[in-house]
């Protein structure tokens, strides 16, 4: 009923079924996993009102396994991408799989896939940072680079009272550069290719 895709890896189609409305994928390696695609195969779909919560584990011999909520899967929605690259061990609750009799080895996490109902769906909070940005890169990078110059310029600002006199040097407001960075960063969201014209 469901996919586990990691980029340059094959798809996982062998979700180890642990209760009846329970599946499992083993992700070897995950230290070296920055997103994981969880999918419907479309040969059976969810029963009507209900849907599949997805969650990470991380090995963790001294807490066990710790559940995090990434998000769901729907028969409108049979497919998302998480990032579990920012994810921090020990962080989560036991629900839903509870600790497994496996042994894993401690470079293998999982992915569980657990059937709810979408009222149930609808109430949980994914935990932060695993949703994957809806920013293109190009956008990604300009607002970093605006941060990083605003930053930069801020670290060298100086009161009047501060400065002393040195006619070979030209001093440009901090207000002026945080005007721009704001007026720049308010033309990116409306329109990501305004610098081309």
């Amino acid at each position: 009923m469901f996919g586990c895709l990691v980029a340059g890896r094959l798809v996982q189609t062998d979700a180890q079924q642990v209760a009846t409305d329970k599946f499992v994928f083993n992700l070897p390696d995950y230290e070296h996993v920055h997103h994981v695609v969880v999918f419907m195969l479309g040969t059976v779909p969810f029963p009507a009102g209900m849907g599949g919560a997805v969650y990470f584990s991380f090995p963790d011999p001294a807490l066990g396994q710790v559940w995090q909520l990434l998000g769901f899967i729907t028969n409108e929605k049979p497919s998302a991408i998480f990032k579990i690259s920012g994810l921090k061990a020990g962080e989560g609750g036991a629900h839903p799989f509870g600790m497994m009799t496996d042994a894993r080895a401690p470079s293998v996490a999982q992915v569980g896939v657990s059937v709810e109902s979408l009222d149930l769906l609808s109430q949980q909070t994914p935990v932060a940072n695993s949703a994957v940005s809806t920013v293109d890169s190009f956008t990604q990078f300009t607002q970093k680079m605006l941060e990083s110059l605003y930053n930069f310029t801020s670290s060298f600002a100086l009161t009047q009272a501060q400065m002393t006199s040195n006619p070979s040097e030209t001093y440009v407001p901090a207000s002026s550069i945080l005007r721009w960075y704001e007026n720049f960063q308010r033309r990116m969201m409306q329109n990501p290719n305004f610098w081309k014209t």
